[in-house]
């Protein structure tokens, strides 16, 4: 039993990153990664709509009819981001005014409904609370990540603090949006380079062209074969 908790920890920090693996939540990635601690400000409330989204959706898998289990989930997230920001302008008001509009816009984000709708759903509350966590610490670790060199890189400090000397002119472009991509793309190709794979490569390794319509007309044809 406690191997599949473990697990579920590994699986959202290296095996599935859902940033970095997965390429979920790219909008908040790119958009409040211009420090790194922006970036642990939003993995840290995602972890915790994550955890807590994950543990009353499973609690209440048999409760939620089939018809009206999206809804349900989005009125359950929403509810638990309301708190979060409350929370958050409460007592970290710098926080809140560095993230701004992306606090709300955790009702929407992939990972958290992806998450509720492919295992909270189906799972018991523990195993879905070490679920959230693993991937919450995973967005986290990939948002500060991000965050950190594009501080180095466009201000020359890190988490406020000044790193590079004066004489090293910091670039400007790795605090722009530009320079997020530019992030976010060297990160990937370090994990290419050491053998940690992409979504992205695992499906071109397999022998996919991202032409599914083609995939689809090739399996039903085969059905049709076999039906003969």
């Amino acid at each position: 039993m406690k191997n599949k908790y473990i697990e579920r920890l590994y699986n959202g920090v290296i095996k599935e990153n859902p940033t970095l693996i997965l390429m979920l939540g790219m909008c908040p990635t790119l958009a409040v990664s211009t420090r790194a601690m922006n970036g642990i400000g939003m993995g840290l409330s995602t972890t915790a709509v994550l955890i807590l989204s994950n543990l009353v959706i499973s609690l209440l898998r048999k409760a939620i009819p089939d018809q009206v289990r999206l809804p349900s989930y989005i009125v359950i997230v929403a509810s638990l981001v309301t708190v979060t920001e409350l929370l958050i302008q409460a007592y970290l008001p710098s926080l809140y005014a560095a993230l701004g509009i992306y606090i709300p816009l955790i009702v929407v984000n992939c990972i958290i409904l992806g998450r509720a709708e492919a295992y909270a759903n189906k799972h018991t509350p523990l195993l879905s609370v070490m679920d959230g966590l693993g991937m919450g610490i995973g967005f986290t670790l990939a948002l500060t990540l991000a965050g950190l060199l594009r501080e180095l890189l466009g201000n020359g400090s890190a988490f406020g603090v000044r790193i590079l000397p004066e004489s090293i002119q910091p670039i400007g472009i790795f605090i722009q949006p530009p320079g997020a991509f530019l992030v976010i793309a060297f990160i990937i190709a370090v994990m290419n380079a050491i053998g940690i794979k992409t979504r992205q490569r695992k499906l071109v390794e397999s022998g996919c062209d991202g032409m599914c319509a083609k995939c689809s007309a090739a399996c039903e044809k085969s059905g049709e074969v076999s039906a003969k």
